[in-house]
C-alpha cells in the first residue's frame, strides 16, 4: 500500500523499519550517537532516526520544505559516527525521488 505525504515522521519509520526487517536488512533504530565534548562523553549526544547495516545514516522528514540545517544535522551525524553516507529523506512531496537527498562524509 502507498501511503503518500502528510503522515508523521515515526509512522514512515516504522513502516520502513518493517519492511528492512522482512528482507532481512540489519538497522537500529534511534541510533545513539556519542559525543565528547573535552573531558565529558555523552553516550547518546545525538540520534539518529536508523543506521542500516552499520554504515548508512538515515533521517527521516515529514515537513513542509527541507532547510540548510536539516543537511548540516545529518552532517554532523556522519562526522560524528564515522559513517560515510547518509540519506536524507523527507516525506513531504509529490513525488519520492524528490524527497531523497545523499549525503556522502567527507572525512
Amino acid at each position: 500500500m502507498q501511503y503518500g505525504p502528510g503522515l508523521y515522521e515515526s509512522v514512515y519509520e516504522e513502516i520502513f523499519c518493517y519492511e528492512w526487517q522482512k528482507n532481512g536488512i540489519s538497522f537500529v533504530r534511534q541510533y545513539p550517537i556519542p559525543l565528547v565534548h573535552e573531558e565529558i562523553k555523552m553516550e547518546a549526544g545525538f540520534r539518529a532516526d536508523v543506521l542500516i547495516e552499520d554504515r548508512v545514516i538515515v533521517e527521516l522528514k515529514s515537513i513542509e520544505m527541507l532547510a540548510p540545517v536539516h543537511y548540516k544535522q545529518v552532517q554532523t551525524y556522519l562526522k560524528l559516527s564515522g559513517c560515510k553516507l547518509g540519506l536524507l529523506i523527507n516525506f513531504n512531496v509529490a513525488l519520492i525521488k524528490d524527497g531523497i537527498h545523499r549525503i556522502v562524509n567527507n572525512l
